[in-house]
């Protein structure tokens, strides 16, 4: 269980870069030839952006020094990811970020002098079918929030000094945040981000697990202090931006880039606040019983419904499971699925410094990368299975779309439903591969514990924290290390009641979660799941049809708003009843669960 470095982690269990660039000559050939874009269009079209036909070719330009810059950017920031203790990479990804800051400074006339232009022309440029046509449609919403051009250059120029609080968080977190080992059940353990968030929080031993809580969160306290400041110095930061741009709120200002109204987002964390809280606290109530607890902690909630069914799988059987489930997709997405094994999309290690979590990072012109910490768990398989989901969108859309219309460029709001179907989708397959009542229970159990709780609780309960912290910073106050742990905990309170008791730490919970620094995110994960889960219905009762419609969704890519891309595949999440019915439904899983329960006793 002890972490190795980057450098003594086999290769297979590594993704492959070398097909974004060869060597280090190569990816700087392609850096200098950014600048030289950058120094072409300013040239030929600076001062001249007066016509439709100027500034179509303008677009044309700027297009292909966009996917230029997203891979040579890409190809830094995921060799980073894998290693924060490389202090070589790590300077080399934060040179280009201030590179592209740098360039995209020279290049924001473009969109200062489009949008000065009268509005008739905008939109006569923006009615043209073409690849720019979304870039237009954008420029056209933030006509009213445009700043001057100057001003716009200086923010653009300072981008790396306003993405800073990330990286300080992340700084903190995986470089020098080192856990001591803690001792249990007579034993030493190692302890590490990883090997908490991946193994200790899911540990069947609760004197184990309990400790191992205690331990992590006592490093967690020690940075306490810092990480705040990191976080309040992004909020304050968007607070300004909002008010300087002229939105209503902070909040008018982020929602505004997802393309949702402030009623949805609010509508999708009170009720899911208010009526899924019930079924969770039964289901920790179950927990409590089946593993014979004294009482139920925050510590245990991540616990498993069967300890004792909990099959190992390898890489190799986790293709088989994939790929068999989402068979429904097509022969062609089975395909994808088989070139990420194959061609190594996947970084499967466990390392030192190692990014948390799981994300997919898709480039242009080019396959998706996957980052995970494999464990060799059925939980793995999932995850794996959602980060294809953002794969699968992404060369759907790409080979659809121009960049502008990209998933790179899809609503927030929106970009969490294709991971989340394919999730459920795996999950649907395998209650339809046995009649057995135990492995019905454990998939079952995998979609709520996984799935639903990682989405509709994990993310959702950051949401409302998350929202109480705007609400202070849009009236003018800030926050702070102490604010922050009481808003988280009232928050727990608020979800969890008297049945689940918050032990020391779990008001430290704001400190594990990057997404914060991402504007409003949080909710997105809940959002998405809405929708996937309605649609996947669809799929279920009608094949073939209601495939070919989320196909065409998929393919849509960033061109659609998330209310447009839901109603293609059906779906109507302009009122509640989506995620009403997909909170009973989870309510239906957890009864279903209870039950199988009673009947293996």
């Amino acid at each position: 269980m002890e972490l190795m470095q980057r450098k003594d982690v086999p290769a297979e269990l590594t993704w492959d870069l070398t097909v974004l660039y060869d060597s280090e000559e190569e990816w700087r050939a392609d850096v200098e030839r950014l600048g030289q874009l950058a120094e072409e269009i300013e040239r030929d079209y600076k001062g001249r952006l007066t016509t439709a036909e100027a500034i179509q070719g303008c677009l044309d330009r700027y297009r292909a020094w966009m996917e230029l810059v997203f891979r040579a950017g890409r190809y830094c920031n995921l060799s980073a990811s894998v290693d924060y203790g490389d202090a070589a990479l790590q300077e080399r990804d934060e040179a280009f970020s201030r590179l592209e800051a740098r360039m995209n400074s020279r290049l924001t006339f473009i969109e200062s002098e489009i949008i000065a232009q009268d509005e008739a022309l905008l939109r006569a440029a923006a009615a043209q079918e073409g690849p720019n046509r979304p870039y237009l449609e954008d420029l056209l919403r933030q006509k009213p929030y445009r700043l001057q051009p100057e001003t716009e250059r200086v923010l653009a120029a300072l981008n790396p000094a306003l993405g800073a609080p990330y990286q300080i968080y992340n700084m903190a977190k995986l470089a020098d945040m080192k856990f001591p080992s803690f001792r249990a059940e007579g034993e030493e353990h190692p302890l590490g981000y990883s090997l908490y968030e991946d193994r200790y929080e899911y540990d069947p031993r609760t004197g184990v697990r309990r400790e191992a809580h205690k331990a992590f969160y006592g490093k967690l306290r020690e940075y306490g202090n810092v990480t705040a400041a990191a976080y309040q110095a992004c909020v304050q930061t968007e607070k300004i931006i909002a008010d300087q741009r002229g939105y209503g709120s902070v909040f008018d200002y982020l929602l505004f880039w997802q393309k949702v109204d402030r009623d949805m987002y609010d509508r999708q964390i009170d009720l899911i606040m208010e009526r899924l809280a019930p079924h969770m606290r039964k289901y920790a109530r179950l927990l409590q019983k089946i593993h014979g607890l004294d009482k139920m902690t925050f510590a245990d909630l991540k616990l498993p419904v069967d300890p004792g069914y909990v099959p190992p799988v390898t890489i190799e059987e986790s293709k088989k499971y994939i790929v068999e489930g989402l068979a429904v997709m097509g022969a062609d997405y089975q395909e994808m699925i088989r070139d990420a094994y194959r061609e190594r999309w996947v970084d499967f290690a466990q390392n030192h410094g190692k990014s948390t979590g799981g994300f997919c990072c898709d480039v242009y012109n080019g396959h998706a990368y996957i980052l995970l910490t494999w464990q060799g768990q059925m939980s793995d398989v999932f995850t794996l299975a959602h980060e294809l989901g953002h794969a699968g969108h992404s060369r759907l859309s790409n080979e659809a779309q121009s960049i502008f219309g990209s998933s790179a460029f899809v609503s927030a709001c929106f970009v969490e439903a294709p991971s989340t179907m394919n999730e459920l989708l795996l999950a649907h397959y395998l209650l339809k591969t046995s009649p057995d009542r135990r492995f019905r229970r454990w998939v079952l159990s995998n979609m709520v514990s996984n799935t639903y709780y990682h989405n509709f609780v994990t993310h959702l309960l950051e949401a409302a924290y998350q929202r109480e912290v705007y609400r202070i910073v849009d009236a003018g106050g800030g926050v702070q290390a102490e604010t922050l742990n009481r808003l988280m905990r009232e928050t727990l309170e608020k979800f969890w009641g008297g049945d689940v008791e918050l032990t020391e730490g779990a008001e430290l919970t704001w400190m594990r979660q990057p997404h914060y620094y991402m504007g409003l995110y949080s909710y997105t994960y809940s959002a998405g799941l809405t929708v996937a889960t309605q649609a996947c219905k669809r799929i279920e009762a009608e094949g073939h049809k209601a495939v070919d419609d989320w196909k065409r969704v998929l393919a849509a890519g960033g061109t659609k708003t998330p209310l447009e891309l839901a109603r293609m595949a059906g779906v109507d999440i302009s009122t509640d009843g989506p995620l009403l019915d997909t909170i009973e439904t989870i309510g239906r899983y957890i009864d279903e669960i209870c039950r199988l329960t009673e009947e293996l006793i």
